[in-house]
């Protein structure tokens, strides 16, 4: 039992390696194919907050953007500063947290967004009472899809009804607009007093001149002060988070290291009890012809071969749980065969280290030594 337990504890210590090196691997992994699919190429402009009178950006200032060179596309959207609710009688000031946007018509191709139900603003509805709901203002006011061949639902922005025309899928690289109501640009002049300033610039460019295009992007949408206008680029947010996802990986890591150290000491211990328990065993295998050098290899192969089962099998089992879970977040399973190595290896060093005083002590004992006290 002794035995078994010090082995478990080499097995934790290895599945915990393996658990905090393939799961932020996979994650990684994840990670890059989204951004590889969202595109890393977009810009995000808009006036500095803490200025007192706000900034306000040109009327043109998406057609000004779309003027640089490596520029594919842009659009925009503003703040109305309107309060959104469910209907008439919920409190007036209560607005959920919600923004309400004017928006562009062409917003959803600039910021790779698509829609989960019903339709997205277009020309036809741009001076109409309608609004698309982001992904969270859409589950906080109650409209999670747009049913076909049903009453549209509606909602109350300010004091005016708005019919909901479409929900969309969450937008990574544009979170804000999950928290926002979508309205049209014209819609948004003619019924909640917008003045048609834009306060976010949407800037899709060649991937190879971002850093040229992030340069004079200020200067091209405020001529006037473009120190006002900070521009930033919403995919670095997600390598940010994987940068904080590496920072706990090193910590668990290190973790890992002391459930292998404890466990080293585990086996120690057992090694170390058992050539005080067998001292008789160790007194009558010298009797019978055994040299020291038989007794220190007996007992250094017990305590590579304790430590070696623990590594293999916590190596077996944190595969098995790696993989388990990152199907089940839907990431594409990758566990570095370092992680592996690593396991398997520092199992086998703890149990050199961990036999090698034991044995030495066992090879040292004198037969008659011990035989008396057997």
């Amino acid at each position: 039992m002794r035995a078994a337990l010090s082995a478990l504890g080499i097995s934790i210590g290895t599945l915990t390696l393996v658990l905090v090196t393939g799961i932020p691997a996979s994650s990684h992994s994840a990670l890059d194919r989204q951004l590889a699919a969202l595109g890393t190429n977009l810009l995000r402009a808009q006036p500095q907050s803490n200025q007192k009178p706000p900034v306000l950006l040109p009327r043109e200032a998406a057609t000004m953007a779309a003027r640089i060179g490596p520029v594919s596309r842009t659009s925009a959207v503003a703040n109305t500063h309107a309060i959104v609710r469910r209907s008439d009688r919920t409190d007036p000031n209560d607005g959920l947290g919600l923004n309400v946007l004017a928006g562009q018509d062409d917003l959803l191709p600039a910021v790779n967004g698509r829609v989960r139900s019903g339709r997205f603003l277009n020309p036809s509805t741009n001076r109409l009472p309608t609004v698309v709901l982001g992904h969270q203002a859409a589950a906080r006011l109650g409209i999670p899809r747009i049913v076909p061949g049903q009453e549209a639902p509606q909602v109350v922005i300010d004091q005016t009804w708005f019919t909901v025309i479409g929900v969309l899928d969450p937008i990574p690289l544009a979170e804000d607009l999950d928290r926002s109501v979508l309205v049209g640009w014209q819609a948004a002049e003619q019924e909640l007093g917008f003045d048609g300033h834009p306060t976010v610039i949407y800037v899709r460019a060649d991937e190879d001149a971002m850093e040229a295009v992030a340069d004079v992007l200020p200067a091209t949408v405020y001529p006037k002060l473009p120190g006002l206008v900070q521009v930033s680029r919403p995919s670095d947010a997600l390598a940010a988070k994987r940068a904080v996802n590496s920072t706990f990986s090193v910590l668990f890591l290190g973790l890992a290291g002391v459930a292998l150290l404890v466990g080293g000491i585990g086996v120690a211990n057992t090694m170390y009890i058992s050539v005080l328990e067998r001292r008789s065993e160790i007194g009558l295998r010298r009797a019978l012809g055994a040299n020291r050098g038989q007794i220190r290899g007996q007992f250094m192969t017990e305590s590579l071969v304790l430590s070696l089962l623990g590594g293999v099998s916590g190596t077996v089992i944190g595969v098995l749980a790696t993989v388990a879970y990152v199907t089940y977040q839907g990431w594409p399973p990758v566990i570095p065969l370092s992680a592996i190595a690593m396991g398997t290896g520092g199992a086998m060093v703890i149990g050199v280290l961990a036999g090698m005083y034991p044995s030495v002590r066992a090879a040292r004992l004198a037969p008659t030594e011990a035989l008396s006290t057997g």
